[in-house]
């Protein structure tokens, strides 16, 4: 049961994602960088408060998995980020649903998995469901540009498609060892990214802003990870399977609720083909891939 709880509440939290990124007023790289350092630090304490062991030499012998890996991770933020700011929460988070789907469809060519009439099955019905979401949504309004958010979201679902993929060929570590490390690749990656690019003054970050970046850094990050990975430890797959899908269930539900977010029945309808078909396809799901981590 305590399990269970862990796994939920990681669940209901990464929903909660959305809500607190629309309230901070820095760039979707920066946010992704101090999101990177604050995750990194809480688990880097937690390692060391709890003593937990921590295999360098996997990690050396996965090294070029972990950077590539890593450097996906921090730009799935960046977009996801983007996808927030240029379309409602619903549509962000249905879009990046997507990347289970994108699994399907390279896993028969970089895992060299069946693709069986039912995985094409889903694969048509998630694209029919993200028809109907586009159809539904003005491309451009006041508050939104939403074809602009939503491909943010669907390259977001694409990157993180490739960290599914790609933790599929580690050996050797553990769920908080390979967290961690990403957390800490993707610092270094975006650091010089941030500089370059969307350069900005930790001075000037208004004080608005800093209380939400401190719960999306230490709690959307370091926490609810943390509870991701000391939860699904002890679940059966099925669960996991099941459980994720509070995910983008609860991040439609709070945009509608807490921010009053427009939600017609052509987009509920197109989010329940898109989460039905990432449900179908995972009907034998195993433990690294059974749900998306934001």
């Amino acid at each position: 049961m305590k399990a269970k709880i862990q796994f939920v509440s990681a669940m209901l939290i990464f929903g909660s994602l959305g809500l607190f990124v629309r309230s901070i007023s820095v760039s979707s790289g920066a946010l992704a960088l101090i999101r990177g350092i604050l995750g990194s630090l809480f688990l880097i304490a937690f390692v060391l408060v709890s003593r937990q062991k921590f295999s360098f030499g996997a990690i050396k012998k996965n090294l070029p998995l972990l950077i590539f890996s890593s450097t996906a991770m921090a730009f799935n933020w960046i977009f996801l980020f983007q996808a927030y700011k240029y379309t409602t929460i619903a549509n962000a988070t249905l879009s990046y649903y997507c990347a289970p789907i994108i699994v399907v469809l390279l896993a028969p060519v970089i895992l060299k998995d069946k693709f069986s009439l039912q995985k094409l099955l889903c694969v048509f019905i998630a694209m029919f469901g993200m028809f109907l979401i586009v159809k539904s949504s003005p491309g451009q309004s006041l508050d939104y540009d939403h074809a602009k958010g939503i491909f943010f979201g669907l390259c977001a679902a694409g990157l993180y498609a490739s960290v599914i993929l790609t933790n599929k060929f580690f050996k050797g570590l553990s769920g908080i060892e390979t967290t961690l490390t990403q957390l800490v690749f993707a610092v270094v990656v975006l650091l010089p990214y941030v500089l370059i690019f969307e350069p900005f003054s930790p001075l000037a970050i208004p004080s608005s802003s800093i209380p939400f970046i401190l719960i999306v850094g230490l709690f959307h990050t370091g926490f609810a990870y943390l509870l991701y990975f000391t939860g699904v430890k002890y679940l059966p797959a099925s669960s996991i399977a099941s459980l994720s899908y509070l995910d983008p269930i609860s991040a439609v539900f709070f945009s509608a609720l807490l921010l009053a977010e427009p939600l017609g029945p052509l987009q509920i309808l197109g989010g329940v083909f898109i989460i039905g078909s990432a449900f179908l396809s995972e009907r034998k799901p195993r433990v690294a891939d059974s749900a998306v981590v934001e």
